[in-house]
């Protein structure tokens, strides 16, 4: 079973180009469940049937695992199944019509405009780190993109004279986001003074580099960021999606449409993006309330 889940993992690095972290979510739950069926006794995926399925999808609930995880395990079990149909392994889907469990969707937290200001403030533009965290910090804020689009940017994904950066979304999906005046000085100052001090090899095309000289992680921004925001103050809780969700919101609050704001994030759908309406709602709400005489 162990080598069906690797050749399902396999083709969807190759043939579906899936992100890194998108193939090391499927292959933890997919072996997660071959774990259960282990426990089980159940020796071939033959014998997992629907109510085996079911019976693991009970048990990622008993353990108190949220409802969008235990939908995210089944969606990698519907996909692996799929695939597993198609390349004739087996010949029935325990999985067809089992329907995932209804997510409540929580709106994404963001920060003010006045709180943004106070993060992207933090950093001392100094010492080369210093210089490196504004530029992040300020690139984030002005494109949207996701970290790991972020710490994936090497030198030459960034075009500072034409006001631009190239970047890869999920399944490698190139698009080009655009770059305020104050992150293109930010970066301009760390390619200038920052980046030379860090960078130990300079075969190293990555942008954004540790204090080794190497591609900064995912963590190491998580770090970065928590950091800051503790310096700042501010009280909420802080993700690496944080200030995308801030971008999304802050735009359309200022009249961006929908359609140019799911092209800067990358959305497939712009049902994905439409969530933000939500906050901004509460936004005209609070402008009506404050503005109309008889509100």
């Amino acid at each position: 079973m162990k080598s069906l889940v690797d050749e399902f993992i396999h083709y969807l690095a190759v043939e579906r180009g899936l992100a890194d972290n998108t193939l090391d979510s499927y292959n933890r739950d997919l072996n997660q469940f071959l774990g259960f069926l282990e426990k089980e006794r159940v020796k071939d995926l033959h014998e997992a049937t629907r109510n085996i399925i079911m019976a693991y999808m009970l048990c990622l609930q008993k353990r108190g695992r949220a409802t969008a995880t235990v939908s995210r395990h089944l969606a990698a079990l519907k996909s692996f199944y799929h695939f597993l149909l198609r390349e004739k392994y087996i010949e029935k889907d325990p999985t067809a019509n089992l329907e995932s469990p209804k997510i409540e969707k929580r709106l994404p937290r963001i920060l003010t405009v006045n709180e943004v200001e106070m993060l992207l403030t933090q950093p001392e533009g100094v010492k080369p780190a210093g210089m490196r965290d504004k530029a992040m910090l300020e690139l984030l804020y002005a494109t949207g993109i996701r970290v790991t689009e972020l710490i994936s940017l090497d030198t030459l994904h960034i075009n500072l004279d034409m006001g631009y950066i190239r970047c890869f979304g999920k399944g490698s999906k190139e698009r080009i986001v655009p770059v305020g005046s104050f992150a293109r000085k930010c970066v301009n100052e760390y390619l200038a003074k920052g980046r030379v001090k860090l960078v130990k090899n300079y075969s190293e095309q990555a942008l954004f580099v540790n204090q080794h000289g190497r591609r900064l992680t995912r963590q190491g921004f998580w770090k970065i960021i928590k950091k800051y925001a503790r310096w700042a103050g501010i009280a909420k809780e802080i993700t690496p999606h944080t200030l995308r969700h801030s971008f999304a919101t802050h735009l359309l609050e200022n009249g961006a449409d929908l359609r140019s704001v799911q092209e800067m994030l990358g959305h497939a759908d712009i049902t994905t993006t439409q969530i933000y309406t939500h906050l901004t709602k509460g936004h005209l709400r609070e402008v009506y309330a404050k503005s109309h005489p008889r509100a």
